[in-house]
């Protein structure tokens, strides 16, 4: 595990995009979830992990089959998968940079490492349950509304930190990202429905786990 995080901090730190300025002096660390309070700034890279079913938010390129046919984004059983690594991004037009912490009632955007493409929602139904769909759209340079999330840390902490309860509201729709112990059975066997819900319930509450975990840029 040890040598995968550090591979992937290499990986990062040579190509992390230039829509977040770079700090003069920022480095990647690479951190793991064992009980160490680590803040998340702006350009980490992370697994969400669903509390409640401790899947971690997965997307590959396979298309849905109905709704929106775009990119599959899945709830994924196991620890060791790359296609479960998200970038945390500003929203559209913010002044937000690398290194930057994030604080409660903020919006972010996700972008998934592997495809570039974004974690998206809009109005059609979701495959397995009928709520709101949550796909992967776009890309480096084609991102809109409808990939702004709105992030609620639970209880009274004010920035996000590593293990942290947290929810994901999509600015757009409403629907809080949400998971089940529903299952697919053939385009993603075994991995469990990823949605969108009006309402606020135990089962759209997520944690950041696994990752690459950018330093806090310190304030002059």
């Amino acid at each position: 595990m040890a040598i995968g995080f550090f591979g992937l901090a290499i990986f990062l730190f040579l190509s992390l995009d230039s829509d977040i300025p770079h700090s003069p002096t920022s480095s990647v660390s690479a951190a793991s979830s064992e009980g160490v309070e680590v803040e998340i700034s702006y350009g980490s890279v992370l697994k969400l992990m669903h509390e409640k079913t401790r899947v971690r938010l997965h997307s590959h390129e396979v298309p849905y089959g109905s709704g929106s046919g775009q990119q599959s984004v899945t709830g994924f059983p196991g620890v060791d998968d790359s296609n479960s690594y998200w970038i945390v991004k500003p929203q559209l037009e913010s002044s937000a940079k690398q290194g930057d912490t994030i604080k409660s009632g903020t919006i972010i955007r996700l972008q998934h490492m592997r495809t570039r493409k974004w974690l998206h929602s809009h109005l059609h139904a979701s495959p397995i349950s009928g709520n709101l769909e949550v796909s992967c759209y776009g890309g480096e340079s084609e991102s809109d509304t409808g990939d702004h999330w709105k992030l609620t840390i639970e209880g009274s902490w004010k920035t996000w930190k590593q293990d942290q309860k947290i929810r994901l509201q999509h600015v757009d729709t409403r629907g809080y990202l949400h998971s089940h112990d529903k299952k697919y059975t053939r385009i993603a066997g075994g991995q469990q429905e990823v949605c969108g819900v009006h309402e606020k319930r135990a089962d759209n509450v997520w944690l950041a786990a696994e990752g690459v975990y950018l330093p806090v840029t310190e304030s002059k």
